[in-house]
């Protein structure tokens, strides 16, 4: 069986990286979405919150949401994964991108990262403009899925 983890802060979850998740599962059997906590970040959503938003809006998918800390090519080799999926929105993210790559392989070379490209119609989607518009109280249609949608109302009211 063929098992990505495909590791972010979902902050929250948008379309684009739901996107991502879809295309992977023609690649994948099952797919482990991994919400990291990051040091130098703050949330707008604790990470449990984060995890249930993402249950629920892959509801019916070969899908598992964990929750991890500590290094990712960690928590890949103990969910034994081949893989680790990433999404590229542009130029601009394949650098650090690609260094996360090399690093993780430099750990442990038997699991591989693979990237995906965000479709055109997500390339300017990111949790940071979704947060930003939701704070502004804008339209959030084609952004995130309903239930996120109802969770940034309840928090930017």
């Amino acid at each position: 069986m063929k098992l990505a983890v495909y590791p972010g802060s979902f902050d929250p979850v948008t379309h684009a990286h739901l996107d991502v998740l879809k295309r992977g599962l023609k690649i994948f059997d099952r797919i482990i979405v991994a919400v990291g906590e990051h040091y130098a970040k703050s949330y707008l959503f604790p990470q449990e919150e984060r995890v249930a938003m993402i249950r629920e809006a892959v509801k019916g998918m070969p899908v598992e949401v964990k929750h991890f800390k500590g290094l990712l090519i960690d928590f890949a080799a103990k969910e034994k994964a081949n893989a680790i999926l990433r999404g590229l929105r542009a130029v601009s993210d394949f650098d650090s991108e690609f260094q996360m790559a090399i690093t993780n392989r430099k750990f442990n070379p038997e699991i591989e990262t693979v990237f995906i490209m965000t479709r055109g119609m997500y390339s300017y989607l990111s949790s940071s403009v979704v947060k930003e518009v939701a704070s502004l109280g804008g339209k959030l249609e084609g952004m995130v899925p309903q239930n996120v949608e109802n969770k940034l109302r309840e928090r930017f009211v």
